[in-house]
């Protein structure tokens, strides 16, 4: 074969083939039997198999063709695996939470369902393309060939276009993200785009976030340095935190503790590498511009400048650039929680106690945690957590039964609840400093409900599941005291919806830190001193 012959094969495959979930979302709703459907869909395929073939085009030759065409069989089999299973979108978020995870998240997203699926898919067409000869042509042949083909392919693509766009126009329009379900171009352009974002906020230099920061007046004459304890969480959803009102009491612990339960937060994003940094930076959701947010420094570099000893204790795959000016540290690896290179959250704990009676000063701890970091929920808490029975332990969440999948879902919330307890009570037993803490989730997530599992959903289209998170504060005697602050009043404030845009703002106005940064609009603490 023509290395044309075969990108215009493979082309045909992919959009024949692997593209499910995109030929879902545009002909759902239409009648099969009418020709009007017929001709849209031909109309369409011609228009992605020509796109698909223009592509490859430009990067196949005799050499590349079969090395390249390998490599997107199978990613293109893995791929449409995780959208058919989970109803993800490939988008450059996305893919940059792939560039992001670590071996340890890779191994739990491992499924042996996915095996038959990647055989088929994946396996087979490198099997069909290992038996194919190149046909080799001289130079001035082959040049002719690949430029009446690609001539061809433009010509027919933008004259089935022209069919299907009148009716393709609006729902792509108005669902931007149905074009992140086509397949392979979604992720290879989607990793493009992450990886040029990624180099470029690692080159640049970060813009400075409140420079005028200090301590504000009320510092003046107070006798103990102030320790807040900020716990990021994962995964958590508000829909089963038993604070918040679920039937079942996933909280037992923290519902024993004196803590204020925010009821209604909504996140900055649906998945980590969205949420942290937004939720760290003054720009938040409202305002929401990745770059922006990625090239500034965050909440983390302002209480630094205004005094405070910065640590953060990560549990996860990293910060996400949040504490790039900070530093990081893992949980201590002798801890009792920790075994075989892996962590349970109650290490952090650990670590946070050493943490504390090495520094005698003003002090904010950041704890990212593990939490209930999907698919392998049975994962993120000991066989002493195994309450809620039975847990789904197959990384394929469709192969339990739902029941199962939110039995191990709300074993790893209640595991959570005792490490915050936990976090909770070493705070009151501490009395060198004024003690402030608090927990909050960075997104949500899916449990089957409308056959959705997991998270990443774009945020426009994301459902409650994934956005509605838990948010706790608790403050020691001695810090409602010494920073004037109206506990019935934050409790009262707590029953009112706040958002991760409030995170920023609210720490500042909780440490007394100054800062023309701080907007006092979107700092629920504010209104809740005394005089």
């Amino acid at each position: 074969m023509r290395v044309e012959t075969l990108a215009l094969a493979a082309s045909v495959y992919f959009v024949l083939l692997c593209n499910a979930p995109f030929w879902s979302a545009i002909l759902g709703d239409r009648n099969p039997g009418l020709p009007s459907t017929l001709v849209l869909a031909l109309a369409l395929g011609t228009t992605l198999v020509a796109v698909h073939f223009a592509l490859f085009g430009a990067v196949l030759t005799r050499w590349t063709v079969k090395p390249l065409l390998t490599l997107l069989f199978l990613c293109t089999a893995t791929a449409t695996w995780f959208m058919e299973h989970y109803r993800i979108y490939l988008d450059p978020t996305m893919l940059r939470n792939v560039l992001a995870t670590d071996v340890r998240e890779a191994a739990d997203l491992v499924a042996w369902s996915a095996l038959p699926h990647i055989v088929i898919y994946g396996l087979l067409p490198v099997a069909l393309l290992a038996w194919v000869k190149i046909r080799r042509d001289p130079l001035p042949r082959a040049l002719a060939w690949r430029a009446g083909a690609l001539l061809l392919a433009l010509v027919a693509g933008a004259g089935a276009a022209m069919i299907a766009y009148g009716d393709v126009a609006g729902p792509v329009r108005n669902h931007k993200e149905i074009r992140y379900l086509v397949t392979p171009a979604n992720y290879l352009y989607s990793l493009a785009r992450a990886a040029a974002g990624t180099a470029s906020h690692a080159a640049a230099t970060r813009a400075p976030v409140g420079e005028d920061a200090r301590l504000g007046a009320g510092w003046a004459g107070r006798g103990k340095p102030a320790l807040l304890v900020l716990v990021v969480g994962e995964t958590a959803r508000a829909a089963n935190w038993g604070l918040s009102g679920y039937a079942r009491q996933t909280t037992p612990e923290l519902a024993a503790e004196d803590v204020i339960n925010f009821a209604s937060v909504t996140s900055c994003g649906t998945n980590t590498e969205v949420s942290l940094p937004c939720m760290f930076s003054p720009i938040g959701r409202r305002n929401y511009d990745e770059a922006r947010i990625r090239s500034s420094e965050s909440l983390l570099d302002v209480a630094a400048r205004a005094g405070f000893k910065v640590v953060w204790i990560d549990n996860q795959s990293g910060c996400k650039g949040v504490c790039a000016g900070i530093g990081e540290t893992r949980p201590d690896p002798d801890s009792a929680d920790c075994r075989d290179g892996e962590c349970f959250d109650g290490a952090l704990i650990d670590t946070l106690e050493k943490t504390v009676a090495d520094n005698s000063g003003n002090l904010l701890v950041v704890l990212h945690q593990m939490g209930n970091h999907g698919p392998a929920y049975s994962k993120r808490y000991p066989e002493t957590f195994n309450r809620f029975q039975p847990a789904c332990t197959d990384a394929d969440l469709t192969r339990c039964p739902r029941e199962a999948v939110v039995n191990a879902y709300d074993n790893a919330i209640a595991y959570t609840d005792h490490v915050l307890a936990r976090t909770v009570r070493f705070l009151r037993r501490h009395k060198a400093h004024d003690s402030a803490f608090l927990y909050v989730s960075d997104h949500g997530e899916s449990l089957g409900e409308s056959g959705l599992y997991l998270h990443g959903i774009p945020f426009a289209i994301a459902p409650k599941y994934q956005t509605q998170v838990p948010m706790v504060m608790w403050l020691s005697p001695g810090y409602v005291r010494n920073f004037g602050v109206n506990d019935a009043c934050l409790a009262a404030r707590a029953a009112e919806p706040v958002t991760h845009d409030h995170l920023f703002h609210s720490v500042l106005g909780l440490l007394e830190v100054d800062t023309q940064a701080r907007d006092a609009s979107l700092d629920f603490i504010s209104s809740c001193r005394r005089a």
